[in-house]
């Protein structure tokens, strides 16, 4: 499940581990759409548990650029 949280950020939860990998890449996808409206900003997915991420466009990141962080 893809829950929008604001304009930047996605909370992504999985209820099995068979869709993980989709479920994040289609919230990447739309992360994706908006960097590229401003070009200045790279894309990070944090897990925060064993089932929930979230998907953010985020400063730290530089444009073009998706990166991994575990926060848990």
């Amino acid at each position: 499940m893809i829950e929008t949280t604001s304009d930047h950020t996605l909370r992504v939860t999985v209820n099995d581990k068979a869709n993980m990998d989709d479920e994040i890449s289609a919230a990447v996808d739309m992360a994706r759409e908006n960097a590229m409206k401003d070009r200045r900003r790279g894309i990070l997915v944090t897990r925060e548990g064993l089932a929930s991420f979230t998907v953010a466009v985020s400063n730290e990141v530089p444009y073009g650029i998706t990166q991994e962080k575990y926060a848990c």
